[in-house]
């Protein structure tokens, strides 16, 4: 396999070439069960989702100064992620060190006195969050001995699945719901691989991959959030890591965070965890706090905080925040937990909202976010008026992805602001000139 390799240049470090993976097993997230690591997702024993789980010294002997020698990409924290540790056996696209956006103009209009921050992942190369866990979960699916690639999307995956698999030369299909917004077909179609459009939600196509995944024909692909999904899931703890270190090797007070599965959330409170762990940070005082972000007609996590309840029931998804489409989240549970343990709430934007989010963040801050950061945008404001966010903790709020790729969420409302005739009389008639 040849042809999926990255680089062959052997990776050296002060203490000679790269070390083995800190991964050690799975470990289910329910019963504790422990397995090998494998193409695996599920417990045997209670059914509950599986995560890699490491050896914890490995993990402590990693230094900042290790972590800064590194490349200009997520790898620099390869040495506590599963997969990876040799350049020459990654499948990537090289995301991660996507800016962290000083964002005083939209502190100062939602009334926030502290820094806040706007970490912007869609400068990512296909211009979401999904090329972190993609990169890690096919590095980790190459290793397994995968020969083609999947997954089920509401858009983002589907653009970086088919992306990581063209620039290694692997065949890719990629599942998602016939009624995906237009961009996020063609920036998918684009890279060549097999597309299936499926007439029903994100879950139905989910629904659909997980029984592709047992049949014989697809023995030898890699759905990255089903078969691989441990590995997957751990790509999301960079953008936990990234924002430590951007601040200078500090965790932020508050996190905002948009929820879709829930599993972002739980990783990146995951990251902040690791750090503080293995010493390469110390906590806030008082802790950090993270708050989570839902569309309105997709909101099952928020609706089980509001009750109170540990049961996500499962809703059928509408509105126009597509990519947080997911009615029935796997790790709901999971953020439900995080949340609570750290203090913190979450809270829903209808498609207005989320359209004035999308406006907000690009006037103050020159960011043009998909209706995900503009769902996240719109409950910030909700958490500071109701004061469930602290205005004088210093935030940072995720923006998962890239406004291009979700243009008519806002194209009916921004225009031209003057139409006129090429001339100075022209311009000076409607006030631009004195």
């Amino acid at each position: 396999m040849t042809s999926i390799v990255e680089s062959t240049t052997q990776p050296v470090t002060e203490s000679g070439p790269a070390a083995p993976s800190p991964a050690r097993a799975l470990v289910c997230r329910g019963c504790g069960t422990e397995y090998p690591l494998a193409a695996q997702h599920a417990c045997y024993e209670c059914f509950g989702p599986l995560e890699v789980g490491y050896d914890q010294a490995a993990l402590a002997r990693v230094t900042r100064a290790d972590i800064e020698r590194g490349p200009d990409n997520l790898w620099r924290y390869a040495a506590l992620l599963p997969a990876g540790q040799d350049p020459a056996t990654r499948i990537t696209v090289n995301p991660g060190l996507t800016p962290l956006v000083p964002a005083a103009a939209l502190a100062a209009e939602l009334g926030i006195a502290a820094p806040l921050w706007i970490k912007d992942d869609s400068a990512n190369p296909t211009h979401s969050f999904k090329d972190r866990v993609v990169s890690v979960a096919l590095t980790a699916a190459h290793g397994l001995g995968f020969a083609r690639f999947a997954c089920a999307s509401t858009g983002n995956l589907a653009n970086s699945v088919a992306a990581h698999a063209a620039r290694a030369g692997v065949p890719s299909i990629v599942f998602i719901p016939a009624d995906l917004e237009r961009g996020k077909v063609v920036t998918t179609a684009v890279y060549g691989g097999e597309l299936v459009a499926i007439e029903g939600s994100y879950d139905d196509v989910n629904r659909l991959c997980s029984e592709l995944v047992e049949t014989d024909e697809f023995a030898d692909t890699a759905f990255v959030n089903v078969n691989v999904r441990p590995y997957y899931a751990e790509g999301s703890k960079t953008l936990g890591y990234e924002v430590a270190e951007q601040l200078g090797w500090r965790i932020p007070e508050q996190v905002v965070i948009p929820m879709a599965s829930g599993e972002l959330l739980t990783k990146i409170d995951k990251a902040f965890a690791e750090l503080v762990e293995i010493g390469l940070v110390e906590a806030p005082a008082g802790g950090w706090t993270v708050f989570g972000a839902q569309s309105a007609g997709c909101n099952p996590i928020v609706t089980a905080l509001r009750a109170g309840t540990d049961v996500i029931a499962p809703v059928r998804p509408t509105g126009i925040a597509k990519s947080l489409n997911i009615g029935d989240p796997a790790a709901g549970q999971y953020a439900l937990e995080a949340v609570r343990r750290t203090g913190g709430w979450m809270d829903e934007a209808t498609d207005d909202e989320i359209r004035a989010g999308i406006r907000l963040l690009a006037r103050t801050t020159g960011v043009f976010a998909e209706t995900a950061g503009g769902v996240t945008v719109a409950v910030l404001r909700k958490l500071v008026e109701s004061g469930r966010l602290d205005p004088a903790r210093e935030t940072v709020v995720y923006n998962t992805g890239e406004g291009l790729k979700t243009l008519d969420a806002v194209a009916t409302e921004v225009g031209p602001t003057h139409q006129v005739r090429p001339s100075l009389r022209a311009l000076r008639e409607v006030g631009l000139l004195g």
